[in-house]
């Protein structure tokens, strides 16, 4: 269970709770659907959580335990599992890092799978390994994920084969083990950055003196390298054994067959004999607190992390459940307390927050955290700070009105998730069974959870709550974290001084928070309503168009997809292009400062306590060549959301403070960023794609001196300053009745100035000729490849289409070769990008990272792909497998209301407004797409005579510039 920071206006609320209230008296009947906190009052706190009767769960006599439930989002899908209780924790010393290859050899040929059959079998049904076959594995176990269509007769049975044979079916090939050890070893690779570093040597410090401190998932290279493949079956045949198992089964199935179907794959496996005992772990207690310092040279941030662990609470239980409850209610309170203050005038942190979960590894533990993010120079003020605020509920706790708030939020966020339950991912619910199976969490019904909160938290008192802050930090067990860059300049305290710090914030006398009164409403008089002037109904899509007095375009989309979410977004063209030089920085960075002030009369943070509880979302944006503003909210909240929006466009609010505190936060995360090469790495893509031109240039620490709160606030109040150049699209749960009182009040008022202004072309364009360029810089044994094609571009549906096909066909393509069949890298990935403004252009980018001392030879091979690409046609049966693959795609998109405003708004900005239905009608649009028009796409968009190619080597010198000498396309 989660905090949910859900919002829920004043307005909308009797509205929701009566449709909560309805919601649950129509499902009264149907068992585990009671909300009432009566219908739970008879549980003891020592007694288990109810169990959801919709879910089946059984064990077999082999002790395999399934998880079976009917879900119908997505629709015609199902999700399934297989999780084992075994991990990186069980290897022997020359297994180290062989639990993740065991699981990478579970796609390298099984029983009824042999060979490259699994992936065969995938795209055969439109899927591909990754997004919809794929594994992890972590310190206590590994979990297999396969998602696949329903409706297709046989495919569940035949992917619970699949899931058999990953069970206790795998080869082990020699062939196999050989091409996947290198993927292995550039998963390994990939993740070789200073984040990667410094979270491994604060996780050693965590798990000081346990076992689980030297068996991390990713393992040892050496062993990795050389390991036989005994090993990696003694593994194998050790752990995957049925008592350690759990397959989990949820979608649009029917759940009886389904179990049928798993007593029919399952219950012939077995243990081996003799049985291996699973051995447990744990990480030993320590007196007081320890200190770690973790510095690394392409670190770019400053940390300091509290974190103190103690027995995991009994997550199974009602009382557990209730425990859990009040701790979320003291981080939420605590967090809200640290953002107040990370927003004042000479903040000691940038960011800070507070939590408290279920530790990761082991999970016999619980662990709170209270971590910072600083200045290079301000360790000791913001771990000062974190102690003092903590002391200071410690002196004075909580005050009543924090706690109203929060136990508000709370309440109608589980509100809010039983509305939403009927669109509930089988995905999330597969999540839930995964949890119970491996660390014992509760599964009862949502509606349930609602009720067990209504009885819970009108009894939770402040002082209650106010008792969990010994809790929290007690002085034993605790561990002062302390990562930081490691360079010269920066001088971290020594842990005495940070002890010094520690008791001298501890023994302060402090003040009381004073809980500033935020008000009820953000607009107590509404402004005066204009009107609706024109109204288009497009039938053929379902969109209505209005045109207000103001001149504004409002386009509305009415969905069923789920009951609880409106997403809006409004775009007008014009941008940053149109700030003069000298004006371009405050321009480029007023989309952000200015909201930070808050709106109307309200700061940022009266803000968060008037929209505590409310799902509510107003964010404005300025692009380069538009700006507008971009959110949503539920039904209930709509009003509050309108008015936020109103606000933000007429009342955006200065707050010098809030500004100083931003422009400090910038300086830090600024000041080392080129400390890190994949900054470097991505800054010079840009500035090659881009010709080096100023508007395109990275981001500073001198830029933020030319931050002008002054400068920010005007060119924000011109770019929304014409209602008319706007329009605004909504989709979601609502009704043209509905919402039109509300589009007359909040949006038909808006000023407006009819100049219609039009972005600037700033003549940006890509190069036209090869560019290559190297950057020798880091110490990971790693190096990091970019080529992107970019060129001008025929925009229309087609022609996206034709694009977008082509480049999920190369990426199989170099996903077959240089991952598959050359064990090159663990991935490689193929993205395209258009653009209708300020001229139609294209990108498509080629990424991978793998061994530096293979980079000139998988370069070379890239590039002879790239030929075979384009050099390809498919037949009938290749073009209806490819049609497949979209259809199915488009047919999840489609069910979503992301996809479906991202598609109408970018008709609009697009001017294809008037031809919405056949940019909306993507079936016809894959009907129609033929291989000739995605071979021609290779021809003309992978053109080797103009592209960008960076890569990113190790800081040495030789091998960088050998391969750059000798990298390029295949001659002919």
């Amino acid at each position: 269970m989660t905090v949910l920071r859900v919002r829920i206006s004043t307005l909308g609320l009797l509205a929701g709770l009566l449709a909560v209230a309805r919601l649950a008296t129509a499902q009264t009947q149907l068992p585990g659907r009671e909300t009432s906190a009566e219908s739970v009052a008879s549980y003891a706190l020592s007694q288990p959580m109810p169990f959801d009767p919709e879910a089946l769960v059984g064990t077999l006599p082999n002790g395999l335990r399934y998880y079976v439930r009917a879900n119908g989002k997505p629709v015609h899908r199902a999700e399934l599992r297989l999780v084992v209780k075994a991990g990186s924790v069980l290897e022997d010393e020359d297994q180290r890092g062989l639990a993740h290859f065991v699981e990478h050899m579970e796609f390298e040929g099984t029983q009824h799978f042999p060979g490259q059959s699994i992936p065969d079998f995938l795209s055969s049904l439109g899927l591909s390994i990754g997004a919809d076959a794929n594994a992890a594995t972590s310190y206590d176990d590994t979990q297999y994920t396969l998602r696949v269509p329903t409706r297709v007769p046989g495919v569940l049975d035949r992917a619970l084969v699949i899931l058999e044979d990953w069970a206790q079916g795998a080869s082990f090939d020699q062939r196999g083990i050989d091409r996947e050890r290198g993927v292995v070893l550039s998963e390994w690779r990939m993740n070789l950055g200073a984040g990667a570093r410094t979270q491994e040597k604060i996780r050693r410090a965590l798990l000081q003196g346990s076992r689980y401190a030297d068996r991390a998932p990713i393992g040892d290279p050496a062993v990795i390298e050389r390991a036989q493949r005994e090993a990696l079956v003694r593994f194998y045949h050790d752990w995957y054994r049925p008592d350690l198992m759990a397959v989990i089964v949820v979608g649009d199935i029917d759940r009886d067959a389904a179990v049928t179907m798993i007593r029919e794959h399952f219950s012939s496996l077995s243990s081996p004999s003799p049985e291996r005992p699973r051995p447990a772990f744990d990480v030993l207690d320590h007196a007081g607190t320890r200190y770690t310092f973790v510095t690394d040279k392409e670190t770019t941030s400053t940390v300091v992390q509290l974190s103190d662990l103690r027995p995991a609470r009994n997550q199974g239980s009602v009382g557990g459940y209730r425990d859990i409850i009040v701790d979320q209610l003291f981080a939420a309170m605590f967090g809200a307390r640290l953002d107040e203050l990370a927003q004042s005038a000479n903040a000691p942190f940038l960011r800070a927050g507070a939590d408290r979960g279920l530790f990761p590894t082991p999970r016999t533990k619980d662990e709170a955290v209270l971590q910072a993010l600083v200045s290079n120079d301000g360790v000791t003020r913001g771990l000062e700070a974190l102690v003092t605020e903590l002391q200071r509920v410690m002196q004075f706790g909580f005050t009543a009105s924090e706690l109203a708030r929060a136990k508000q939020a709370m309440m109608l966020g589980y509100e809010r998730v039983v509305t939403e339950s009927p669109d509930r991912e089988s995905s999330s619910r597969a999540d839930e069974y995964t949890r119970n199976f491996l660390q014992g969490e509760a599964l009862p019904t949502i509606w349930q959870e609602l009720a067990f909160h209504r009885r819970f938290l009108p009894q939770i008192t402040l002082g209650e709550v106010n008792a969990r802050t010994a809790d929290w930090f007690p002085d034993r067990n605790r561990l002062i974290v302390v990562s930081a860059p490691e360079t010269a300049g920066i001088t971290l305290p020594t842990e005495a001084q940070l002890a010094a710090v520690v008791k001298t914030a501890s023994a302060k006398r402090l003040q009381p928070y004073v809980d500033a009164a935020a008000g009820e409403t953000l607009l107590p008089t509404p402004p005066s309503r204009g009107t609706i002037t024109k109204t288009t109904v497009r039938a053929d899509t379902g969109v209505t168009e209005w045109t207000l007095s103001n001149g504004a375009t409002v386009v509305l989309k009415p969905t069923t997809f789920k009951e609880d979410q409106i997403l809006f977004r409004a775009t007008a063209p014009g941008g940053t292009s149109l700030a003069s030089d000298d004006d371009f920085i405050p321009a480029l960075v007023a989309g952000a400062v200015v909201p930070a002030g808050g709106a109307g009369a309200f700061s940022s943070v009266m803000l968060d306590k008037i929209l505590s509880g409310k799902a509510v979302a107003v964010s404005p944006f300025i692009n380069e060549l538009d700006e507008g503003m971009a959110g949503g909210s539920t039904p209930q909240d709509l009003e509050t959301m309108f008015q936020l929006l109103y606000l933000r466009f007429t009342q955006p609010r200065a707050d010098s403070a809030a500004f100083a505190a931003m422009a400090s936060q910038a300086r830090a995360l600024l000041a080392n960023q080129m400390a890190s090469p994949d900054v470097v790495f991505n800054q010079t893509i840009e500035a090659a794609l881009s010709s080096n031109n100023p508007r395109r240039q990275a981001e500073t620490p001198s830029m933020v001196d030319q931050w002008s709160l002054a400068k920010s606030m005007a060119f924000y109040k011109a770019r929304f300053a014409d209602a008319s150049n706007f329009t605004f699209v909504f989709v979601g749960s609502f009704t043209l009745d509905a919402i039109k009182p509300l589009v007359e009040t909040y949006l038909a008022s808006l000023p407006a100035t009819h100049a219609h202004e039009k972005w600037k072309d700033l003549g940006i364009i890509p190069p036209a000729t090869v560019v290559e360029k190297t950057i020798e810089q880091g110490i990971a044994p790693k190096s990091e490849v970019a080529i992107v094609f970019s060129g001008s571009f025929d925009y229309d549906a087609a022609h996206r289409l034709a694009l977008r096909t082509m480049t999920m066909l190369l990426q199989g393509r170099l996903f077959d070769t240089i991952r598959q069949e050359l064990g090159g890298t663990y991935s490689i990935i193929a993205t395209p990008d258009t653009t209708r403004f300020p001229r139609p252009e294209y990108t498509v980018r080629i990424e991978w990272t793998c061994d530096p001392a293979r980079t000139e030879a998988l370069v070379h091979r890239v590039f002879q792909e790239i030929e075979v690409v384009k050099a390809t046609r498919f037949d009938a049966s290749q073009m209806a497998r490819v049609r497949e693959t979209l259809l199915r795609e488009f047919e999840a998109n489609s069910q979503e209301n992301r996809y479906v405003l991202e598609q109408i708004s970018q008709a609009y900005a697009d001017g294809s407004a008037s031809d919405l239905a056949a940019v909306l009608n993507v079936p016809d649009q894959i009907q129609a797409l033929t291989s000739d028009a995605i071979q021609q796409a290779a021809q003309t968009y992978l053109d080797t005579a103009k592209y960008v190619r960076v890569m990113l080597m190790p800081a040495g010198g030789s091998g960088a510039r050998a391969a750059l000498r000798r990298g390029g396309p295949t001659p002919d």
